[in-house]
């Protein structure tokens, strides 16, 4: 396929905007994916500080469902396939990648060295390359929409309860509930748990509600991990807590209010040093520690299970549409705070 494509870059800070570039080719088993859905993450983060002496940001977004329009040899998808987009950068090879966990993967391709772009294009465009074995097909019966809350919408707390086993028998606190952390209250309703969220934010305190957690407690009251406590069988704390906030607040709140023997995973990308004592935190309680990013390939089908069985969630997750022509005032909004998932749509 041939001709220009727009795509979103950061050009100064909190200034972004559309460049046009050639319509990549796909190679070998890489398909070329016309982008449908692009919902946006934390790429807010990079518009507030800006490019810096670089100049600009190339390559923004990294969710996306789209439509298989071209690949170059018979690769796992066909031209009309609906797929969701989950990176491009894993080997394939590794007994990682193998195993599903693509993202442990420690022999990461050069998207550019690979497609021979000139520089790196994010799922913020209308076109996109993207490894076929990476680009899982959509069921039918799903909407683009709901489908490409796959990934960051649900992904990292749906692989974190998971990994947790959590079930209708559990007591979840989900600490933060910005657009991760909402999935994560999907996630465990779907699977039949109480659910207390934390935060700080009055708009994402009512969505919580509205998303159906049991109990939003508000993060600044000093009294918050008793009430937690309170609010959980013989007082001893939650059985699994997941931070969605990325700070060590909330971080050392998840441990504890945890009971002994309970689970806490960290799903929130964060790199400030976290104190954890061996003995009271870790010997005395017996916790499990997990530090979840996504999930495994291998449960693609059981997400999809998720998404079926949520859609009405799904919708107040949903929470504003943008046209990508407007992505400025669309990463305004995320840097707000005051929304849920924000969706681009490519081609307006």
């Amino acid at each position: 396929m041939d001709g220009s494509m727009k795509k979103a870059i950061i050009s100064g800070k909190q200034h972004a905007e559309l460049v046009e570039m050639p319509i990549p080719h796909p190679k070998a088993d890489w398909a070329l994916v016309k982008m449908t859905v692009v919902p946006m993450c934390t790429e807010y983060k990079a518009w507030l500080h800006g490019p810096g002496a670089s100049g600009r940001i190339p390559a923004l977004g990294h969710e996306g469902l789209g439509e298989v329009v071209e690949v170059a040899q018979p690769c796992g998808v066909e031209v009309g396939d609906r797929v969701v987009l989950m990176g491009a950068g894993p080997c394939g090879r590794c007994a990682y990648c193998r195993a599903g966990d693509f993202l442990r993967c420690q022999n990461q391709v050069s998207y550019t060295g690979f497609t021979g772009e000139k520089e790196p294009t994010g799922a913020y465009a209308q076109y996109r390359l993207g490894a076929a074995w990476l680009l899982p097909t959509v069921p039918d019966d799903l909407s683009n929409d709901h489908a490409a809350m796959a990934w960051c919408g649900l992904g990292p707390t749906f692989g974190a309860m998971q990994s947790a086993h959590v079930d209708a028998l559990d007591t979840v606190l989900i600490t933060g509930a910005g657009p991760v952390g909402e999935g994560a209250i999907i996630n465990a309703k779907f699977r039949g748990a109480r659910v207390i969220v934390t935060e700080l934010v009055p708009w994402r305190m009512e969505r919580a509600r509205l998303l159906g957690a049991d109990a939003v407690l508000d993060a600044h009251d000093p009294d918050t991990l008793a009430r937690i406590r309170g609010l959980t069988e013989g007082k001893l704390g939650v059985t699994c807590a997941i931070d969605c906030a990325g700070v060590t607040d909330s971080q050392r709140l998840c441990i504890d209010a945890t009971r002994p023997k309970g689970s806490v995973c960290f799903v929130a990308e964060s790199s400030d040093p976290l104190a954890i004592t061996v003995s009271p935190d870790m010997l005395r309680k017996g916790l499990t520690l997990i530090g979840q990013w996504h999930f495994s390939l291998n449960d693609f089908d059981e997400i999809m299970r998720v998404i079926r069985g949520s859609g009405e969630l799904l919708d107040l997750l949903i929470s504003d549409r943008f046209p990508m022509s407007q992505v400025q005032e669309a990463l305004a909004l995320s840097a707000s705070h005051q929304c849920g998932k924000i969706i681009l749509d490519p081609w307006a």
